[in-house]
């Protein structure tokens, strides 16, 4: 009991001051937000491929976050409209400088390296590149809705866990997740569209269209929560990593936010305000 009370006093310390870094990157500036999607993609894609070096890939992890760490910095300052957009062209070649690096090395799964390589920059690096889209996609830089946005994400995971623990009853994924059920996921969903309602209405815009974002957000937030399930267990380990403290590896706390963000960026793209 003792070591539980420690746990959850640890678990609360590290998720508050987890909050005032997220917030507080996002608020201070855009550099502030294009800094912590940095250190998001960067720490998610290192993680990423440790669990796969525990299945037996031993491709090199180096040169593949670099290539991530780049596109997600030249898709901020494209967003920013710092840069011309045709600079991100630059991208694509040093994507496939992995494929070309597999023919000096003395390795029999060339297949294996290649796919884990693109799995990381497609799993992190690209949802990270494209939220700076999201972020300006008024042509300036939107603070608030980016808060929006990750408490949307924070709302269903808060109350999908207490609904969840209350009426839980029916399983969702056993066979990745055993704890997550049916009843969980529609309390969730449910306190995250009211949040997303909520949003639209201090912001004075179309409470349909937040409605529908948050429904996004959640579901595809939901499904990036089993995957990275999915990953943890197939490498048998219980948290992606260890750097922050009571919650795991930046996996762990952000894999909602980094699979939502595809589906979000083309809600955003296909539905215009």
């Amino acid at each position: 009991m003792a070591k539980f009370g420690r746990e959850l006093v640890v678990r609360t310390l590290s998720g508050a001051v987890l909050f005032l870094v997220v917030v507080g990157a996002v608020l201070v500036s855009e550099y502030g937000f294009a800094a912590l999607m940095l250190i998001i993609c960067t720490g998610s894609m290192w993680e990423f491929y440790r669990m796969a070096a525990l299945k037996g890939n031993t491709m090199g992890r180096t040169y593949p976050v670099i290539v991530g760490a780049v596109g997600v910095v030249a898709s901020f300052l494209v967003a920013r409209g710092t840069l011309d957009i045709k600079w991100l062209a630059l991208f694509f070649p040093l994507v496939f400088v992995i494929f070309i690096c597999e023919l000096y090395k003395h390795q029999s799964e060339p297949f294996a390296n290649i796919s884990v390589a693109m799995g990381g920059l497609i799993y992190a690096a690209l949802p990270m590149s494209l939220i700076s889209f999201v972020a300006f996609y008024g042509g300036t830089y939107d603070a608030w809705m980016i808060l929006c946005y990750i408490f949307t994400v924070w709302v269903n995971d808060v109350f999908a866990y207490l609904t969840g623990s209350i009426l839980g009853r029916h399983k969702m994924f056993e066979r990745i997740s055993p704890k997550k059920s049916w009843e969980g996921f529609f309390g969730g969903l449910i306190f995250a569209v009211a949040f997303g309602v909520m949003c639209g209405c201090i912001r004075r815009e179309n409470l349909l269209w937040w409605s529908g974002l948050a429904l996004v957000i959640v579901v595809s937030g939901v499904l990036g929560d089993l995957v990275e399930s999915m990953f943890k267990r197939s490498a048998g380990v219980k948290d992606s990593g260890s750097i922050i403290p009571g919650h795991g590896g930046f996996m762990d706390r952000f894999d909602a936010l980094i699979l939502s963000v595809p589906f979000v960026f083309a809600y955003f793209t296909i539905f215009a305000r």
